[in-house]
């Protein structure tokens, strides 16, 4: 091996039968944890394969494991801000310390980002927030992630498919269609949606599925009564003029494919002098905590977002080497803001 490319730590847990981690662990001399026989096979595999650390890999594993690195597109969004609550509570209990930055829903800045924490050596890097299609950012994204994985990092996704990495998956497709389907169940049938881009892939998939529900019940969305906005209070703010522009007479509730921008609907309704869950209705998704503050409360479908957290911390603090993927299920949560017709 060694006369075609110097062999790398993947090569001696492969070699020694382990996982990536505890390979790591047992060359950086933390075996505490590791059972002696396995430290055996490491050590013998290191020398066969005549493995040289890594230096930035040792730095990693000897001196940040006291940091966590969380990315993020926003603070003013609850989403995130209860992604963030469940990935602390996690690190604190491993003896962590969570770092936050702000891509701020550009591919660009988050591959700038991550290109900027290899070089602090965080002890692993959690990546939340749904990808935006159509951007030539993929492929450096994941040569940069890889090469930090090499180096003995961790790195896991959250509400991202399309990446090799361990991701915490949440059900938007699936939680969508069962609003959809609740819906119609309260005597529904005339409908409106307020979504983010296409390239938003967490959009994308909240709108088929809500339409996806409707069509199993043969209701249509026209067309005139769907509008695309930023994906924030203020994007459903002007979604909602927009629609009050358009005409509602076609439209009996309005689903907007987060909980912020269905609670800029509802702010937009009433300046337009509606009343929200009288005049029309309005549902949304995640159930972020001013969903019940807000006045009539708001239905939405249930994402447990600390719970998220958890889990993501959970995957980067493994010994898994393969990409696993944790699924997260979503619940229907109906309340005044979508009365029985």
């Amino acid at each position: 091996m060694s006369g075609e490319r110097k062999a790398t730590l993947r090569d001696v847990a492969r070699v020694a039968g382990v996982s990536q981690a505890t390979a790591s662990r047992v060359l950086n001399g933390s075996i505490r944890n590791v059972q002696q026989e396995n430290a055996a096979r490491v050590l013998a595999a290191a020398a066969e394969l005549d493995y040289t650390p890594h230096l930035s890999a040792q730095a990693i594993a000897r001196g940040s494991t006291s940091t966590a690195a969380l990315v993020v597109n926003g603070v003013d969004d609850p989403y995130f801000s209860s992604i963030a609550g469940g990935v602390t509570q996690a690190a604190e209990a491993a003896g962590l310390i969570v770092t936050m930055a702000v891509a701020d829903r550009s591919p660009e800045r988050e591959l700038q980002i991550v290109r900027t924490l290899r070089g602090m050596r965080p002890r692993a890097i959690i990546l939340t927030g749904s990808r935006i299609e159509g951007t030539d950012t993929r492929a450096p994204l994941i040569e940069e992630l890889d090469a930090y994985r090499e180096a003995g990092g961790s790195v896991v996704l959250i509400s991202r498919h399309d990446l090799p990495f361990h991701t915490v998956s949440i059900d938007n497709y699936g939680g969508a269609r069962q609003l959809a389907r609740a819906l119609v169940g309260l005597g529904y049938r005339r409908f409106a949606v307020v979504r983010a881009g296409a390239g938003l892939k967490t959009s994308r998939d909240r709108c088929d599925g809500f339409v996806e529900g409707l069509r199993e019940f043969n209701i249509d969305v026209d067309e005139r009564y769907v509008v695309e906005a930023e994906f924030s209070r203020r994007g459903g703010c002007a979604a909602a003029r927009e629609l009050v522009r358009r005409g509602l007479a076609g439209a009996e509730l309005v689903f907007a494919v987060n909980d912020v921008m269905a609670i800029g609907v509802m702010t937009a309704f009433r300046d337009a002098g509606l009343v929200p869950g009288q005049d029309v209705a309005v549902a949304g998704f995640d159930d972020i905590g001013p969903a019940v503050d807000v006045h009539p409360a708001l239905t939405t479908v249930t994402v447990p977002l600390n719970q998220v957290g958890l889990f993501a911390m959970e995957l980067a603090l493994s010994d898994d080497d393969a990409p696993r993927i944790v699924p997260v299920s979503t619940n229907v949560v109906l309340r005044d803001s979508t009365p029985r017709r």
